[in-house]
């Protein structure tokens, strides 16, 4: 494992990590709401290393990278972070694979960026929407946690985030599984929170503009984000390839890693 200090977007330092085969085709990892890179382990661990240069990204606010208290709306900054990291590494067309968040913030990019740096997008329960018009593409139950997220209290954001832990996937996660989600959860600032969840924008043309590939990978019982969200995605970007999982929540990756690992590599692959 290779550890990288990236300049992102208004001059931020981003913590980046880096395995698997110097000379394979690049993926970058982009993590969700509240999480680090380290969420994509089953993936970096696996097999995948073999043939694949995998990075992975601590987006800003999380993580190792920097916190800082407002550096959240402005989608040239989630551009920059996600094209200093591609410059800074020399990553030749990697496919940008987003959970969650990481969709709008792959979105963000494309709208500053274009697609002529990337292979493919890959949404993993992803999002597109922020602010008024995503809500209907959410559970209630995460929306509920909204009061808990921005909490200065710690007991009440603790709170909240374990109720969150229990909703990211279907069936239960292990207790040490719980706890290491739980722990890079903990050590993102309340207000960091509000700075992404505060965020409101439509991207619908830069879905329509989207011609890379592109997969769409949903749990069938993701409590966090509908399905609806990614037939929403496939009815904007006619070409995607749609993959739903049965008894899979919000974290296709985790929970049935070795379907995902299989189904990136020949995405991967194709391109």
């Amino acid at each position: 494992m290779k550890y990288h200090k990236v300049t992102g977007g208004g001059n931020i330092q981003l913590h980046v990590e880096e395995t698997g085969n110097p000379q394979g085709k690049p993926i970058l990892f982009i993590p969700g709401f509240s999480q680090c890179g380290l969420c994509w382990n089953k993936q970096t661990k696996s097999n995948l290393a073999e043939d694949f240069r995998l990075v992975t990204l601590d987006i800003r606010g999380h993580g190792l990278s920097d916190k800082p208290l407002d550096a959240y709306s402005d989608t040239q900054l989630w551009a920059d972070d996600v094209q200093a990291v591609i410059n800074t590494l020399g990553l030749d067309h990697p496919v940008l694979s987003g959970w969650s968040y990481g969709g709008e913030i792959m979105c963000d990019y494309v709208r500053h960026y274009g697609e002529e740096h990337i292979g493919g997008l890959n949404f993993v329960g992803g999002v597109s929407k922020l602010g008024e018009p995503v809500f209907p593409f959410l559970t209630q139950d995460f929306l509920g946690l909204a009061e808990g997220f921005f909490s200065d209290v710690a007991e009440e954001s603790v709170a909240a985030l374990q109720k969150f832990m229990r909703l990211v996937v279907y069936k239960e996660f292990t207790p040490e599984e719980y706890y290491f989600f739980l722990g890079f959860n903990t050590i993102v600032p309340p207000y960091v929170r509000a700075g992404l969840f505060g965020r409101a924008i439509e991207n619908d043309d830069v879905l329509a503009q989207i011609s890379k590939p592109v997969l769409l990978t949903h749990g069938e019982k993701d409590a966090l984000v509908l399905t609806d969200m990614a037939n929403y995605h496939k009815e904007k970007i006619s070409h995607a390839q749609l993959s739903f999982y049965p008894d899979v929540g919000h974290a296709p990756f985790w929970e049935n890693s070795e379907r995902f690992n299989s189904e990136m590599r020949s995405f991967v692959n194709s391109l």
